[in-house]
């Protein structure tokens, strides 16, 4: 039997890599808590000018300080929601697709209807960020180039039957990865993404209530515990760094080992 919940989930790092954004615009999608918030609030520590989207009206009805950020509302499944809020910004230098979620518009991802509907907010959703942000990328000037982060799931390596839309579409948000730092990389545009692993945020809280799905996803990470969302931000932070100048298409996994055979 494993610990209780709060005995297994890591402390953020006290100390770590330092990145120097100074002057970079940077978009967060799903900026407003768990690892978007996490990696907004890094590029801010950053230096950067940092905006995120959530899907509420107005910054100030989330439960959190988002002073520090510009707030944009966005339904990444409207098409012209994602044109509205990119045609608000005067330059970009990093995209984060770091928004999406299990059960879109609370729909069985098992009915037809409900799969769709995972694919258009977590596949087709980044593809159409990213398209669109693209001449703002292209014509930034930072060392290493402009990047595209895009956040997938370990539900792309292997099999979550709970959530098959979600799971397809971040496996499908991988190969996007790869094809769009292939067809961009003449634009001076970095494409790479990161993969967090059961990470302790508001989408894995039920997992508590849960034990024997605690327990069996704990029993998959060597580590033995949880990541925090603070674990995750600084790998965005490299990958859209000059430290990661000759990385693109790559998707680099931040799981406690999760992935190991």
């Amino acid at each position: 039997m494993v610990a209780p919940l709060h005995h297994q989930v890591g402390r953020d790092p006290v100390t770590g890599p330092t990145f120097d954004f100074t002057d970079a615009q940077v978009l967060v999608t799903g900026g407003t808590s768990g690892i978007g918030h996490a990696i907004a609030t890094a590029f801010a520590d950053a230096g950067a000018t940092v905006a995120i989207t959530g899907t509420r009206p107005g910054a100030a009805e989330y439960g959190v300080d988002l002073d520090r950020f510009a707030y944009h509302s966005l339904d990444l499944a409207t098409p012209g929601d994602v044109e509205r809020v990119v045609g608000r910004l005067a330059r970009l230098d990093v995209l984060v697709n770091n928004a999406g979620a299990v059960f879109a518009g609370g729909r069985d991802e098992w009915d037809p209807v409900g799969f769709e509907a995972a694919l258009a907010l977590n596949l087709a959703g980044p593809m159409r960020m990213s398209t669109a942000c693209h001449d703002l990328l292209a014509a930034g000037a930072r060392p290493g180039g402009s990047s595209v982060v895009n956040v997938v799931s370990m539900s792309a390596f292997r099999a979550v039957p709970i959530v098959p839309g979600y799971a397809s579409a971040k496996a499908g948000l991988v190969a996007l990865t790869r094809n769009l730092a292939a067809r961009w990389v003449g634009d001076g545009i970095r494409v790479n993404a990161i993969a967090p692993g059961v990470i302790d945020t508001r989408m894995t809280a039920p997992m508590a209530g849960i034990p024997e799905l605690l327990d069996a996803e704990l029993a998959h990470i060597p580590m033995g515990r949880l990541g925090t969302p603070g674990e995750v931000a600084p790998a965005a932070l490299f990958l859209a760094s000059g430290a990661a100048s000759y990385i693109t298409g790559h998707t680099l996994a931040v799981d406690g080992g999760y992935l190991l055979p």
